[in-house]
């Protein structure tokens, strides 16, 4: 079993709980305006590593995770690569790794099944609350990742809810009260992270001859960041 893999970070702290190796799987079927890494859409990049490799190369750092950290798969979509996701996190589960899974959560559930069963965490991007914003800043329906969502509820699976604010688009209190009503009504969200919109990534886009579809659009504040955060007290992030 190999996947197709574009990076990976040793000690990770912002892909889930305590301190992370993080590996960045590659394809994405998504077309994100505020997307960091492009680079990750093909599905034929990256480089190509067994689970067992993987897992080797992560067990390097066990020593720095505590109780609280682990093993989370990001992208791209690690989804698009479930067979493989669910081996590796079959692994992590084996020797006793706590695993997150960073997922847009486009799929649909049912076929997961053999992924999330080994996963302790979701890190679930619901990246806005509007169904016109969904298609037309992401490019699918809002009610896969809503579908995804209420799975991970019936099945009991903790979920962060995270959402880069971008101002202009979503960056109103009314939008993250909203994210914040959908949060009350699936008991297995116990956390929300606003993140806020930065356009490193332009570098990424000009080497790649692309362009960023968000450039024009400025970063948010430190006040405005705060002032949202205000919204989801008690859910931390």
């Amino acid at each position: 079993m190999t996947g197709r893999i574009h990076s990976f970070q040793s000690m990770g702290t912002l892909d889930g709980p305590g301190v992370r190796f993080v590996a960045f799987l590659q394809g994405c079927p998504l077309r994100c305006g505020c997307c960091h890494n492009p680079d990750t859409w093909d599905a034929a990049g990256g480089s190509a590593y067994t689970a067992e490799e993987v897992i080797s190369r992560a067990e390097r750092f066990r020593a720095y995770w505590g109780r609280e950290g682990g093993v989370t798969l990001s992208g791209g979509e690690p989804l698009l690569q479930k067979a493989f996701a669910a081996e590796l996190f079959r692994l992590c589960h084996a020797k006793k790794i706590h695993t997150c899974l960073d997922t847009s959560g486009c799929f649909a559930p049912e076929s997961c099944r053999e992924v999330l069963k080994n996963t302790d965490r979701v890190l679930l991007d619901l990246k806005y609350t509007a169904a016109e914003q969904y298609q037309k800043f992401v490019g699918c329906d809002m009610e896969k990742p809503l579908r995804f969502l209420a799975y991970l509820n019936e099945n009991k699976i903790p979920v962060t809810l995270r959402q880069v604010i971008i101002p202009t688009l979503n960056d109103t209190e009314e939008n993250v009260l909203r994210l914040r009503g959908i949060a009350q009504s699936h008991g297995c969200v116990d956390k929300i992270e606003l993140l806020p919109f930065r356009k490193i990534c332009q570098t990424k886009y000009d080497m790649m001859g692309m362009a960023f579809p968000f450039a024009h659009l400025p970063e948010p504040d430190s006040e405005k960041m705060a002032a949202l955060r205000k919204c989801i007290s008690g859910y931390g992030g």
